[in-house]
């Protein structure tokens, strides 16, 4: 079977600031760094895990997540494939802005429908907004009508399926047939839209998943390449906490 591994980065400056961060690119805190190496040791200490290919978003956070994760696990000779569909959900106006402030200012029942609904983004971007993606040198090859101002989890998937279509199913058949793994770095929700891809799930069910940063999750996939087992490496009790804290960071 098809193995696929999905890591969040680790915490970023702007995790660390409880802000909505988005499409805007920002690195790693030096919290991050530690749990990306952490998570390279769960990588390398599991059992019958051969990663043999990676793909990333062109954030920074995800791009460094997975150098330092696959320098830990011995790894950074992997080839590398970078994908701006797997980047974090574009977060429109509220780009920037503090979580528990736009809570207090909107009301907690709006955020949680602007993070955690299946099809409705928040307020777009201005157009004289600084935080606008158009003139990014890591998008010139990117159709002007594809770079988002705001973007649903719907929105999301939508540009997941023929990223998962044309360049990551054929790696993860490929490399089930040797018997390796496949190894994604990205962000909350374009590993929860994948997620969602994968194991069927309905825009209810999806609400409530939480991916927290830091900690890989491992698929074993069928010939269909849907989920037949899902589980954290490591601590499993630890991961649910982690969960747990992404949800409350509104509020």
């Amino acid at each position: 079977m098809p193995d696929l591994v999905i890591l969040r980065h680790g915490r970023s400056e702007w995790n660390a600031l409880n802000l909505f961060t988005g499409w805007h690119d920002v690195d790693l805190a030096p919290e991050g760094e530690v749990e990306a190496r952490a998570a390279g040791e769960l990588l390398k200490a599991t059992p019958g895990l051969d990663l043999r290919v990676l793909h990333t978003s062109v954030l920074t956070r995800a791009i460094r997540t997975a150098e330092i994760a696959l320098r830990a696990a011995g790894r950074s000779w992997l080839p590398v494939k970078r994908e701006w569909r797997l980047n974090e959900r574009h977060y429109g106006d509220l780009t920037g802005k503090d979580k528990k402030a736009t809570a207090q200012e909107f009301g907690a029942d709006q955020v949680k429908i602007w993070r955690r609904s299946y099809d409705v983004p928040p307020p777009q971007l201005p157009e004289d907004s600084p935080y606008r993606a158009n003139f990014d040198p890591r998008y010139r090859d990117v159709s002007p009508s594809d770079i988002p101002t705001t973007e649903s989890l719907k929105d999301v998937h939508s540009r997941i399926i023929p990223y998962f279509e044309t360049t990551l199913a054929p790696d993860l058949r490929r490399e089930g047939e040797r018997g390796g793994a496949v190894l994604v770095v990205a962000h909350g929700n374009s590993l929860r839209a994948l997620t969602m891809l994968l194991k069927m799930m309905t825009p209810d069910e999806v609400t409530d998943l939480e991916i927290p940063t830091g900690i890989p999750f491992r698929f074993r996939l069928d010939e269909s390449l849907r989920v037949v087992e899902a589980s954290p490496l490591g601590d499993a009790d630890a991961a649910a906490a982690a969960a747990e804290a992404v949800a409350r960071q509104a509020g």
